[in-house]
């Protein structure tokens, strides 16, 4: 079997590409960073260290092109793949999308049958996202015969990845730990065997699982360390004040996916304490300003801190004091070198915290959360 993988760095390495060599996958990496490709090419595979143990897996079968100086033979692989995946970040999936488009519609023109496309992106709809952007390099006379035949299943994905740099270009380390889920209604013909693939009717309550869980607990595992002065995810787990918070935090948001999917209560609760553990865990440990970056889009409406805690109030009926104290960390989370805090601030500066909040999240005036997160801002302000 043939898998096209669009992504050689280290999630697409790390993760998805281990996962493939292990089901058996033939990969072909494809990226645009020549010294990953010629390497792939030259060594025919790579390790990759399983982060907290002496564990490691030894990568095999696999090569790489370049998509932008090999595009007639990315589009021969795309055309003879078995199975196609992605994990080059949201913003390059429109860059993609041609090369993409070319060796489906060469795969329809040799009546290969039905393929797959999976995006692994950290967002919500990333495989559908992918095919707009495919339909739009493709005559749409063959739109519909490659609805036909190549399915866009959404997916979502976890796996920590932390900040690293190693002697072998190719060595990457992850966490053990990891999360492949794959909805089935918009596969065509069969499942991928993958053997770390979960394959589920419906990924919305996984994905909310994910977000409510894994990137709002690093969201406050930073915003409340930095506002504390520790300079790591670590140091701020190890602090038992924020450690209690951040579980709290994550109480919250668990009793928000237990009321609206009918999560099992003790399950879900080991799966809080599962994602705790990998916060601790010295070998993932990142800086608190790497985690926190971007602070007015985590504030977002339908992110990570603001929309869990819109919901606590709206399901659970009560106010969310954890996660409001996160937002309130947030909003005074100072960082000269992030363009998103920098502009923050200075909102901020000039009407107030509970100003900026209304603007980034998209709240009125009179919203309860406002009322609840200004509490925490007089709090921590004085």
């Amino acid at each position: 079997m043939k898998a096209v993988h669009f992504g050689a760095g280290n999630i697409g390495r790390g993760f998805i590409g281990a996962l493939l060599d292990q089901a058996n996958y033939e990969t072909i990496f494809v990226d645009v960073n020549d010294t990953l490709i010629d390497e792939l090419n030259n060594r025919k595979g790579y390790t990759v260290d399983l982060a907290g143990s002496d564990e490691t897996i030894e990568v095999q079968n696999v090569s790489g092109l370049n998509s932008m100086t090999q595009q007639n033979e990315v589009i021969q692989a795309i055309a003879e793949a078995d199975l196609i995946t992605t994990a080059v970040g949201p913003h390059i999936l429109p860059a993609i999308s041609k090369v993409l488009a070319q060796g489906l519609e060469k795969r329809l023109v040799e009546n290969r049958g039905p393929v797959n496309v999976i995006a692994c992106e950290n967002m919500i709809g990333g495989s559908e996202a992918l095919r707009t952007h495919v339909l739009e390099n493709l005559d749409e006379a063959k739109h519909e015969i490659l609805d036909e035949t190549v399915g866009f299943p959404n997916a979502a994905v976890d796996r920590i990845v932390p900040d690293q740099n190693n002697d072998d270009p190719l060595t990457v380390k992850v966490e053990p730990y990891f999360e492949w889920v794959v909805e089935t209604p918009l596969i065509k013909g069969e499942q991928p065997n993958v053997d770390g693939i979960t394959y589920v009717e419906d990924l919305t309550p996984y994905i909310e699982r994910k977000l409510f869980t894994v990137n709002t607990g690093h969201a406050a595992a930073a915003y409340l360390g930095h506002y504390h002065g520790h300079k790591t995810i670590k140091q701020a787990m190890d602090d038992p004040t924020i450690l209690e918070k951040v579980r709290g935090t994550l109480k919250e948001t668990g009793s928000v996916l237990i009321e609206k999917y009918n999560f099992d209560e003790s399950q879900h609760e080991a799966y809080i304490e599962k994602i705790i553990e990998r916060f601790l865990n010295p070998d993932l440990s990142d800086e608190v300003t790497r985690v926190g970056r971007g602070p007015k889009r985590k504030l977002g409406p339908k992110d990570r801190l603001v929309r869990p805690a819109s919901e606590h109030i709206e399901t659970v009926g009560k106010d969310p004091e954890y996660l409001a104290e996160v937002i309130a960390s947030a909003l005074l989370y100072q960082n000269e070198s992030d363009q998103e805090a920098k502009e923050l601030q200075e909102v901020v500066r000039n009407q107030g915290a509970l100003q900026a909040l209304q603007q980034v999240a998209e709240l009125d005036q009179g919203n309860r959360l406002v009322s609840v997160v200004s509490e925490q801002i007089h709090r921590l302000t004085n």
